[in-house]
């Protein structure tokens, strides 16, 4: 009987099943990192090089008295700087500034706004009495309007500075006041600073 002494055929079938399921996950992989890359960031600002704010000489605040600049140390900052005659833009940009701010609900106590007056002009009583509650800075003859990385003019953009006082991201004046929401809400989530 011939039957007997034959061994059975082994398929093939298995050890192709086995190498598939070894190559796939390399394969998987090179495809995703090479066709398929994510954007990487989750964040609509320009994220920046954390650089601390260290004003030379004495800054005031727009009714003269000291201001210190570690007075904001253990608050998140949104900071514009602009005229004092503040054109429509720049009360767009206060604006976006206050309700970035509100839109925090509870977190906003964690968060001043600051305004750089980069001039000698004097802002109106009235748009003053709109933005009650914002850090109003004479910066005119100082070095700390230098100290902002800007891609055109310093007034086209507005910064966000960390509760340790550093400089860490800049947005473009014509922003979606909605992406900065997003942004600030991230950060107030994830940041330590209570």
């Amino acid at each position: 009987m011939s039957g007997e002494n034959t061994k059975p055929r082994r398929s093939l079938a298995s050890l192709w099943v086995l190498l598939g399921l070894c190559i796939a996950p390399v394969a998987a992989s090179y495809v995703a990192y090479y066709f398929w890359q994510p954007s990487g960031h989750v964040n609509y600002g320009d994220l920046l090089d954390p650089r601390p704010i260290m004003p030379g000489g004495a800054l005031a605040l727009a009714d003269g008295a000291p201001f210190r600049w570690n007075s904001l140390k253990g608050k998140w900052v949104l900071l514009t700087a602009d005229s004092g005659r503040c054109d429509a833009r720049c009360q767009q940009k206060l604006v976006y500034l206050r309700q970035v701010r509100l839109a925090q609900g509870k977190e906003s106590e964690r968060i001043e706004r600051v305004w750089l007056i980069t001039d000698d002009a004097l802002p109106d009583a009235a748009l003053l009495a709109q933005h009650r509650g914002a850090w109003l800075i004479r910066a005119s003859g100082g070095d700390v309007l230098n100290q902002f990385p800007v891609a055109g003019a310093l007034a086209d953009h507005i910064f966000v500075i960390d509760p340790l006082g550093n400089l860490m991201m800049r947005y473009r004046a014509d922003v979606d006041p909605r992406n900065m929401v997003k942004d600030m809400g991230r950060l107030l989530r994830h940041s330590r600073w209570k």
